[in-house]
C-alpha cells in the first residue's frame, strides 16, 4: 500500500509538472528581432491596419492623428467583461518600458512582459501571423505617441476564466499562426494579410464555439454580437453581393453600395482603413471577393 501511494505520488509530480511544461506562457527567442530596424512610418500604416486607436482610446474619443491610448473601452462576452489598457508611452501606467520584444511576445505568443498569459481578448491569435518587421515598426510608432497616466481597470472575469494557467490550454487547443484561407495572387495575398492578420476581422465577423475559439468552418460567415445586441453581419461575397469596388470604396468613405453609413465599431474600423493607401483598401476587397 505504502509502494501504491509512492507511484501515486510520482505520476502526481509527473503530471503537474507536465501540465505546466506545455502550459506555460511562451516566450520568443532574445534574437527574434535582430538586425531589424523600427519605422515609424511604416508603424504608423501598421497602427491603423491594426486598428489599436478603435480598442485602446477613451470612449466616445475623437479620431486624431495623435490618439492617447488610455484604454477603459469594456467589451462583454459570455465570460465576462474585458477592459482595453492603457498602451500609451507612460512607462508606469501604459508600455513605455516595453521593448520591441516585448510587444513581440504579446503579439505573437500572447505573454505579458512579466510572463502572464494574456486573455485572447486581445487578439493576438490572428496578430500571431504578422511579420517581425511589422512588430518592431508599430513599437517604434507607439513610442511617438503621447503618453497618458490613466490607471488600466481590470477585467471582470467569471470564474473558472479567471485562472489564467488555464489559458495555455485554451492556447494549445486554438492558437494556430497558420492561414484560414488560400490565396493565390500577390494582391490577395496582401488582403490576406491585413484581413487574417492585422486586421483581425474574422474576431468580430467569426461565430464562436463554446470555448470562445473562432469556428473557422463559417470563416467571415457573420456572428452574434457579444454584447447581446443584434449581429456582426456576413461579409462573404454570396452574402453581401458586392463588388470589388463597392468594397473598396466603402473601406475609404464608408458609404455602402446604396448610401448607407457604417455605424458602431465598424464606423472606427473605416477610419482606419481610410488612413490605408488605396493598394492596401483594394487589396482587402480583392481578398473577400476570393473567398469561397
Amino acid at each position: 500500500m505504502h509502494r501504491f501511494t509512492i507511484i501515486l505520488g510520482v505520476l502526481a509530480i509527473f503530471g503537474l509538472s507536465s501540465f505546466y511544461f506545455y502550459t506555460r506562457p511562451g516566450t520568443l527567442p532574445a534574437d527574434f528581432l535582430s538586425g531589424l530596424q523600427g519605422n515609424v512610418k511604416r508603424g504608423e500604416t501598421v497602427f491603423h491596419a491594426a486598428g489599436c486607436a478603435s480598442c485602446h482610446t477613451a470612449p466616445n474619443a475623437e479620431p486624431s492623428t495623435l490618439p492617447i491610448l488610455q484604454g477603459a473601452q469594456s467589451f462583454s462576452s459570455p465570460f465576462g467583461v474585458f477592459m482595453a489598457p492603457n498602451i500609451s508611452p507612460d512607462p508606469t501606467y501604459g508600455i513605455g518600458d516595453w521593448s520591441a520584444l516585448d510587444l513581440a511576445n504579446a503579439m505573437k505568443l500572447g505573454t505579458s512582459p512579466d510572463g502572464t498569459h494574456y486573455y485572447p481578448a486581445f487578439p493576438y491569435t490572428s496578430y500571431s501571423r504578422t511579420t517581425p518587421q511589422d512588430v518592431i515598426d508599430l513599437h517604434a510608432f507607439i513610442q511617438t505617441l503621447p503618453a497618458d497616466t490613466t490607471p488600466s481597470r481590470p477585467h471582470d472575469i467569471k470564474f473558472p476564466f479567471n485562472i489564467r494557467l488555464s489559458l495555455g490550454i485554451w492556447k494549445l487547443l486554438f492558437a494556430d499562426a497558420d492561414w484560414i484561407t488560400d490565396a493565390s495572387t500577390v494582391k490577395q495575398k496582401r488582403g490576406r494579410y491585413l484581413v487574417e492578420a492585422l486586421g483581425h476581422c474574422g474576431e468580430c465577423h467569426t461565430s464562436r464555439k463554446r470555448l470562445g475559439n473562432l469556428n473557422h468552418n463559417l470563416w467571415l460567415k457573420g456572428a452574434s454580437n457579444p454584447s447581446g445586441k443584434g449581429t456582426v453581419p456576413d461579409i462573404t461575397p454570396s452574402t453581401l453581393g458586392w463588388s470589388e469596388q463597392d468594397l473598396a470604396f466603402y473601406f475609404e468613405t464608408g458609404f455602402t453600395p446604396l448610401y448607407d453609413s457604417a455605424g458602431g465599431h465598424m464606423a472606427h474600423v473605416v477610419q482606419n482603413l481610410s488612413r490605408l493607401t488605396s493598394n492596401d483598401r483594394e487589396a482587402i476587397a480583392a481578398y473577400l471577393i476570393s473567398l469561397p
